[in-house]
């Protein structure tokens, strides 16, 4: 089966997937893939170097990510320029890991931005994990040190709540203890192995 897992930024998603794992799950990390995908001497990198300066690279030769999200954050054509790098390269690399699991094997795609990019029916099913937008803004600025400015600027540049919502077939409340998170993961787990 083949599982999509989503969740606005702050929301707890990264929490979820680890649990994920820990049941057995063959989680395919689009955020750790993103990552690699724009690794030095990768293709990935030379094509944002190319799109964006090679002033969005950090004197060790890897990508500023502050850089490159203060140049996506602001604009949202440059951030769909930024998307049209990096997506498909992070879907063929999903693809792969996806195939090594198997047929019977439950396949998670860990996708922050699944509903912005319209993957939602690529899946047999959607999870996401919701919190309120004032829970995430709270984390945001508690855990990352974000100004609240900045961290709404990032939510507001991600699906509403409402949007993801809609595309949910599951959704892990986590605005509980992290034993009632692995509760209502370790439910949706049986719930879609059944």
């Amino acid at each position: 089966m083949r599982v999509g897992l989503t969740g606005g930024i702050g929301a707890g998603k990264s929490t979820v997937s680890d649990i994920l794992r820990e049941l057995g799950a063959v989680v395919v990390d689009s955020d750790l893939l993103a990552r690699e995908v724009v690794a030095p001497g990768t293709p990935g990198l030379a094509q944002v170097v190319d799109a964006f300066g090679p002033e969005v690279l950090a004197p060790d030769g890897t990508m500023d990510r502050a850089k490159v999200g203060a140049i996506v954050f602001a604009d949202p054509d440059q951030r769909r320029r930024l998307e049209g790098i990096v997506w498909p390269l992070v879907h063929e690399a999903g693809a792969a890991l996806a195939a090594a699991a198997g047929p019977e094997g439950l396949v998670v795609h860990d996708i922050p931005l699944l509903v912005e990019s319209g993957q939602q029916s690529d899946f047999d099913a959607v999870v996401v994990v919701d919190v309120p937008v004032e829970t995430q803004v709270e984390r945001l600025v508690r855990d990352r040190g974000w100004t609240e400015a900045d961290a709404r600027a990032r939510i507001d540049a991600q699906a509403t709540r409402e949007q993801r919502l809609a595309a949910a077939t599951h959704v892990v409340d986590n605005t509980g203890s992290l034993d009632d998170l692995r509760r209502r993961v370790a439910d949706v787990v049986e719930e879609l192995r059944s």
